[in-house]
């Protein structure tokens, strides 16, 4: 296992280096002058000089790459210049609350779609299985925008149960991760049901049937266990997703989190802080992978990991 680990550390570093490498080539990507974007379109020459001074566009492209990276270590990320701070500050504001975020969608998400997925594959081409795969289509056709507003209507302007927008205490969080999670459980449903569907149907399945044992043994006991191996690994993308993709939810909500200081720098053509943002939710994928790979021994000792 320990090998492993390092093998599997050791590969991630050229991921490293190309995701390092694009983000950095971000700007110099975009068709125009950065320099000129962020000043905007009324600004003088002098105003575009200073800005790219600023950005540190005016210096070769080796050297502003050794200078990015070397940052990078020094855990530099850049000044924001949209509120003229450094942007680690900005992120480290913000991140906790999308990782609060992210973690209550995934929990409530997985749980859901894990016991939507069993009751449906047990009960194959039955009302339960039509029902829950309905369900399941559902959660990933609706638009999240959506589903926020009308969560917002009904329980923060209505009922009055939930405010609508802030991340101040657990009842500010449980819509917008409500929203966040639907279509990830609808996902993690419909990958459950596939899987436990084609674990049962393997000699072993019969077997202990054939043996006696009760069905919530034999589902839960033996085929739900075997099943979560390719379950596991659409959690653990879909995680990824969650950290990256709550954009929309946290500009629905209002929500002070990663996704809304995304938008907010977009608008703002703040280059520093979606570079940044751009690594940081890539770090979160490459992480997340590694991780997802270990689960694999610890549902499946037999899994010969090298």
């Amino acid at each position: 296992m320990f090998r492993y680990v390092v093998k599997r550390i050791i590969g991630v570093i050229p991921t490293l280096i190309l995701v390092v490498t694009f983000v950095f080539l971000f700007v110099r990507m975009i068709p125009g002058d950065p320099a000129r974007l962020v000043a905007g379109e009324q600004a003088t020459q002098e105003d575009v000089e200073i800005v790219r001074e600023t950005l540190g566009l005016n210096q070769p492209l080796p050297v502003q790459y050794v200078k990015y990276v070397s940052g990078l270590f020094k855990g530099d990320l850049g000044t924001s210049l949209r509120t003229k701070r450094p942007v680690l500050q900005e992120v480290s504001n913000r991140y906790m609350n999308t990782v609060r975020l992210t973690i209550l969608a995934l929990t409530w998400s997985s749980i859901a779609g894990i016991l939507l997925g069993v009751w449906s594959g047990k009960n194959r081409s039955k009302w339960q299985d039509y029902t829950g795969m309905t369900l399941a289509v559902s959660g990933i056709s609706m638009p999240t925008f959506w589903i926020g507003f009308m969560l917002i209507i009904v329980f923060s302007v209505n009922l009055k149960w939930f405010p609508t927008t802030g991340a101040e205490g657990f009842k500010s969080l449980v819509l917008p991760a409500f929203t966040l999670g639907t279509s990830v459980a609808a996902v993690v449903a419909r990958f459950t049901r596939s899987s436990l569907i084609e674990v049962l149907k393997e000699d072993y399945i019969r077997t202990a049937r054939a043996k006696g044992l009760k069905e919530k043994v034999v589902v839960w006991g033996h085929a739900f266990r075997n099943s979560m191996i390719s379950v596991v690994t659409v959690i653990g993308l879909q995680f990824g997703f969650l950290l990256g993709g709550s954009v929309v939810t946290e500009s629905v909500f209002a929500f002070p989190g990663l996704g809304s200081l995304l938008i907010e720098s977009v608008n703002y053509r703040d280059y520093p802080a979606i570079q940044s943002l751009i690594l940081i939710f890539s770090l979160h994928f490459i992480i997340i992978n590694l991780l997802v790979d270990l689960l694999y021994a610890v549902l499946n000792p037999e899994i010969q990991l090298g």
